[in-house]
This record gives C-alpha cells, sequence and structure tokens, in this order.
C-alpha cells in the first residue's frame, strides 16, 4: 500500500479523478499537422554509466543497480522463486541501409556481436543486489520474449518461437529447444523483437510482431503476419490473428483483474517531430488499429487515397506516450487497489525528433482497468547532455514484482535496475 500511495503521490493523482475528465485518448495534445517540422535524424550516443550514477526515482523511492555488466539485456522474466531471467541481444547491422540508419547503428550502441541467450540472475539473500549469474541457454536467434508456465519456458527468437522443459530454480538448460511457432524475420528499422505473453491461465501465449516496414513502402505482402499480435494455442499449436494494424507492439501486459491485454505500440516515422505519438493500448480481439493507412483517426499521407474506408473500423489508441518516444515496455503495479492501479511504460528513446523525448519510464494512472491521467515522468536520469547527444543508458523493458519492487532493464547500459520503496 505504502508503494502505491507514493506513486499515486508522484503522478499528482486524487480520489477525484475519473475517466470522463479525460480526453478520448488519455495524454494526447492537439495533433500537428504531417510535415509541419522537418523530419530528422537525432540519434543518441551512449557513453555508459559512471561509477556511483543511476537513474533517478520519486521520493520515497530507492534505485539499486540489480545487475550490471551484461551484454544488451532486453527482457525480463520474474520467476517465482525469485530468480530473473534476461534475455541478451543486439540488432544485426545492416550493411545495406540508409546512411541515417547506419549513422544510427554506430551511434546507439545497438549493433554488433550478439551474445544471444537467456542470463539467469540469483539474488539469494534479497539485497536488491545478484550476487551470482548463469548462462542459461545460449545459441538463440535475437531472443526477446520470456515466459514460464506448466514446467516449460517459451523463448520468442526473432524467427520464431522455442519452448524447454524448465523448472525454477535450474541454472541450465541442456535440451534442445523444440520450436512452436515460426515468425517472419528482418524488416525496417529492425523491428525483430518478438515479445511473449501467456494468458493468465496458461493456454494461449500471445507474441508480438512488428512491422517490415515504416508504413508499408515495401508491400503489404511484406507485412503478413506482421503489424500484429498473433495467439497461439500452447495445447494444439493453432494461431490465428489477435489484432493487427499495430506497427510494432512491444511491451505486453494484463491489467490486474481484468482480461484485457494491453500494448505498448511504436507509431510511424518520417512526418515530423510531433507525428505519431507512441501508445498504450487495451486490445481488442480482432481489432484493427490503423496502421499503415491511418493514425489516431486520420488519414496517412502517405496513404491517402488507400483504404479509406477502414477508417471507420479503426480503434484509437487508450494513452498517448509521445511522439518518437519509442514506448517499448509496460506492467502494472501489483497487488494495487482497483481505484489505485498504475502502469509503467518503458520509453527507449527518440531518433526521428530534433529534441530528444523518451529516455525513462512513465507512470500512468488507472482505476478500474481504464487510465485516468496523463502519465507522469517515474525513473529518469538516462540523458548525459542532449547538446552533446549523449546518454547514459536507455530503459527497454519494466517488470513488477509482488512486492512492490520494479525491475528496469537498460541495455544500451548493460544494466537491470530494481526500484523499491524506502517507507
Amino acid at each position: 500500500m505504502k508503494t502505491i500511495l507514493a506513486v499515486v503521490s508522484v503522478v499528482s493523482l486524487t480520489s477525484g479523478a475519473v475517466a470522463q475528465k479525460t480526453p478520448a485518448v488519455v495524454g494526447l495534445k492537439t495533433q500537428a499537422e504531417p510535415y509541419a517540422t522537418a523530419s530528422v535524424v537525432n540519434h543518441p550516443r551512449t557513453i555508459g554509466w559512471p561509477e556511483g550514477r543511476k537513474p533517478k526515482a520519486p521520493q520515497g523511492f530507492e534505485v539499486i543497480k540489480f545487475a550490471g555488466g551484461l551484454d544488451y539485456p532486453r527482457q525480463a522474466l520474474l520467476l517465482p522463486n525469485g530468480d530473473v531471467l534476461v534475455a541478451e541481444a543486439r540488432t544485426k547491422a545492416k550493411l545495406d541501409a540508409e546512411p541515417d540508419v547506419q549513422r544510427g547503428q554506430a551511434l546507439s550502441k545497438t549493433t554488433g556481436f550478439s551474445a544471444n541467450r537467456i542470463t539467469l540472475l540469483r539474488d539469494a539473500n534479497r539485497d536488491g543486489v545478484a550476487e551470482r549469474r548463469f548462462v542459461l541457454m545460449g545459441g538463440l536467434n535475437q531472443p526477446f520474449g520470456i515466459q514460464y508456465a506448466n514446467g516449460r519456458l517459451y523463448v520468442a527468437n526473432t524467427d520464431g518461437v522455442v519452448s524447454v522443459p524448465f523448472s525454477p530454480g535450474q541454472t541450465r538448460v541442456t535440451v534442445t529447444p523444440q520450436p512452436l511457432v515460426s515468425l517472419p524475420a528482418g524488416g525496417y528499422n529492425n523491428h525483430w523483437t518478438r515479445n511473449l505473453l501467456l494468458s493468465p491461465d496458461g493456454r494461449t501465449l500471445y507474441v508480438s510482431v512488428g512491422s517490415a516496414s515504416n508504413v508499408g513502402e515495401h508491400g503489404m505482402d511484406e507485412e503478413t503476419r506482421r503489424a500484429a499480435i498473433l495467439a497461439v494455442d500452447l495445447r494444439t499449436g493453432r494461431e490465428r490473428l489477435y489484432a493487427y494494424g499495430l506497427r510494432n507492439p512491444v511491451g505486453m501486459a494484463w491489467a490486474p483483474g481484468s482480461n484485457v491485454l494491453w500494448a505498448a505500440v511504436n507509431e510511424r516515422d518520417q512526418l515530423g517531430d510531433d507525428i505519431a505519438p507512441d501508445y498504450l493500448v487495451g486490445v481488442r480481439d480482432g481489432g484493427f488499429y490503423g496502421w499503415p493507412y491511418s493514425y489516431y483517426g486520420k488519414q496517412d499521407p502517405r496513404h491517402a487515397n488507400d483504404k479509406r474506408e477502414l477508417l471507420a473500423t479503426t480503434l484509437m489508441p487508450d494513452v498517448a506516450v509521445g511522439p518518437h518516444a519509442a514506448a517499448l515496455g509496460v506492467a502494472f503495479a501489483k497487488g494495487t487497489p482497483a481505484a489505485q492501479q498504475i502502469a509503467y511504460v518503458a520509453r527507449h528513446g527518440s531518433w526521428n525528433r530534433s529534441a530528444f523525448i523518451g529516455y525513462d519510464v512513465l507512470a500512468v494512472p488507472f482505476a478500474n482497468g481504464r487510465p485516468t491521467a496523463a502519465p507522469q515522468p517515474f525513473l529518469t536520469g538516462f540523458v548525459a547532455d542532449e547538446k552533446k547527444n549523449e546518454v547514459y543508458g536507455r530503459p527497454v523493458s519494466v517488470q513488477t514484482r509482488d512486492d512492490g519492487a520494479i525491475f528496469v532493464v537498460d541495455d544500451a547500459g548493460d544494466t537491470v535496475w530494481m526500484v523499491r520503496r524506502t517507507s
């Protein structure tokens, strides 16, 4: 309870905040017009965390380096016994990419040798620092999403989901992973991450797959089973399209006390500084969310005459979290009252904007499974010097624990941070 009260204080949420007083899309300001500003390339340069420096949390919280010295950690999974699994993988360099993409790869430290492994971190004495680590699985292909249920560990490689028998406490997997479903790989801006989320009953595995392009410029045949969330029945192996028109859905989480799957989605580039905001959305089964033809109910000028009839059935986002901010992770605080829920959103940071945005973790107030107020900063301090385009690290995903602890994976900083209350 103390954790939630502290967070609520940070985001200035009062008991009087109700949904009908918020706009149709929470946090959405007046929309800019396409090309109102030039499309710019403004990649960060990662310099790493100096000794003694760490991200900044609100009063009443402390930030602890749970584990450092990792090799581009991406996604974490908190196991029932307290162990933490982390997928480590880098983007593959695109030698035939456009010059601005190559420049971005060089600056952001995202490309190069990929560890392609799952590392197990163990904090046996629960002091907030993992004193032991093990390579649980190696030889993977750009792993990202991880889930565990019914004695099996599921790992999302960029080209498919695999599974292995697993028991919490185990420190090494020696059996050959078994394929569950193949996935289309590659794509514009390296939309290679494949995240996973199990249904509450453990019967369905949801798989997020980003687009192969910015706005379908390679043709929509290239987007089959992409820009979508897929649902796989673990009993039969059958797959279906759960939702689509989601340019790059990465973070996924269940809202507490509901059956609503929430996703953090990256919107399109190259329309100007303020178009289009990334978003958080409660995904509807079978829903279409606009990509590539429209955004926030507006037709994309690059598809001015395409599929205009879809606008009438296109679903809107729920929470706008900033244009080009690269919202990649989402998790809900656990054990909170229904009227005082919080969703944490990890924003990896912009490259297609003249002024930096993102490089932080936001707190989004919820009540009874619905957002009630605009997002507010929760974990900051990742930007070292914006004038020099320098950042210490970049938050990519977030997980929460029953005791209120919040785990933030910082890929560029090679670190997993733990945020916990002090009072």
